[in-house]
């Protein structure tokens, strides 16, 4: 083989080598594999020709020019950034911003990096919010401030595209001052809470004493009346059981008594004066009936001499 045919053989190798690689360039400008999640802004010489995808899609080289564009919803984290409330107090604030492209072409032609665009949007935004509130509604009204925020933003990112889904506040952080006046005011008021139910818990224990008390009183009442009402019966039947035993003895005393003469009585009385007599005290009281005692008892004396001397004097019979 001759020098001149190898150089040839070489020079058709290469020829091979760079045709094959030719064609690969050509197809791989030619042909574009567009997954869903995205989609193909295509420019024809500059000009707008189309929004392409997903799938295959056909681009004709150094004539069309192509820009992908995630369709996808994806998140802007949006800085700390420190904003003026209405009442001049600073505040630092860090939010995340949800987003996705609605229409691929006003994001790529109506914007040079969406993205960054929407970044200092969204800075400049809550700046504004901010100094439309004070720091009280800041820090209790999270949630109002979000949607206001979703608002402004998918009005102004509307002409680029886009479309504002959520958005986020994760931190506000109030002055230094301001945090420790709102540590005293939540210690006040747990200190307030725990005061109330102290107060509440003494007054429901106050309440269930009373009411142990009134109802102890309402039984001890209940039980001294039924004693009262118990005691006064016994009384009143021990008062007729006695009433009845002094009538009986009343009437065993009157039979007997019914039978009794002067003399016998006349001997009571003095059986009586006998016992006034052997008492050891000085000082006597009579009863006032003793003289017509005394006067009936000598006139029975002497109608019994009287009643013996007759019988004395009679002559004896025969």
């Amino acid at each position: 083989m001759t020098l001149n045919e190898l150089l040839s053989g070489q020079g058709s190798l290469l020829l091979i080598i760079f045709l094959v690689l030719f064609v690969f360039w050509v197809l791989s400008r030619l042909i574009k594999i567009v997954p869903e999640t995205e989609r193909l802004v295509v420019l024809s010489l500059g000009r707008y020709a189309g929004t392409r995808g997903p799938g295959i899609v056909l681009i004709i080289p150094v004539i069309e020019q192509v820009r992908r564009v995630d369709v996808r919803e994806r998140f802007l984290d949006i800085p700390s950034q420190t904003g003026i409330t209405k009442d001049n107090a600073p505040i630092d604030i860090d939010f995340l911003v949800y987003y996705r492209v609605v229409d691929p072409k006003l994001a790529t032609l109506q914007v040079d990096n969406v993205v960054s665009a929407a970044v200092n949007i969204a800075t400049t935004t809550l700046r504004a919010v901010i100094g439309d509130i004070s720091l009280d509604d800041v820090l209790a009204k999270r949630e109002q401030i979000n949607d206001t925020l979703r608002i402004k933003l998918d009005e102004i990112t509307e002409r680029w595209g886009m479309k504002i889904t959520t958005v986020e506040i994760r931190e506000i952080k109030p002055p230094r001052e301001v945090q420790e006046a709102m540590n005293r005011q939540m210690s006040a008021e747990r200190e307030r809470r725990a005061t109330v139910t102290r107060a509440s818990g003494e007054r429901e224990a106050a309440i269930a004493v009373a009411e142990g008390e009134k109802q102890a009183a309402i039984l001890k009442a209940e039980g001294e009346k039924q004693s009262s009402v118990l005691r006064a019966e016994g009384e009143r039947q021990a008062q007729v059981l006695r009433a009845q035993g002094f009538g009986m003895a009343l009437q065993a005393i009157y039979s007997q008594a019914k039978d009794i003469d002067q003399k016998t009585m006349a001997l009571q009385y003095l059986d009586a004066l006998k016992a006034l007599g052997d008492s050891p005290s000085t000082k006597f009281v009579f009863p006032m009936e003793l003289t017509g005692l005394a006067q009936q008892f000598v006139g029975t004396m002497n109608g019994a001499k009287g009643a013996q001397q007759e019988n004395g004097d009679r002559p004896a019979d025969g």
